[in-house]
């Protein structure tokens, strides 16, 4: 059961970059956050969400957080903007 869940995760997750989903997150992230996170990206591995980039501020790395969530609730989320 765990192998086909994972492997329709990976099967959205395709589905979700040839639509856009992605770069629609970091539109999303770098709109709300008002471009406080530096050298953002968001990427896909198959069947998790991996945001980077460095901020000043726990807040916008939550805000980041929170609004991938929101998109991709259904994937691990894997957040690894720097604090600093």
């Amino acid at each position: 059961m765990e192998f086909t869940n994972q492997a329709t995760a990976q099967k959205e997750t395709a589905a979700m970059i040839a639509f856009g989903r992605l770069f629609d997150l970091e539109r999303k992230i770098n709109a709300k956050t008002s471009g406080r996170i530096k050298e953002l990206q968001v990427e896909s591995t198959g069947d998790s969400i991996i945001i980077s980039g460095s901020t000043t501020t726990y807040y916008s790395k939550q805000l980041a957080t929170q609004l991938a969530l929101d998109e991709f609730g259904e994937l691990i989320l894997e957040n690894e903007i720097d604090v600093s």
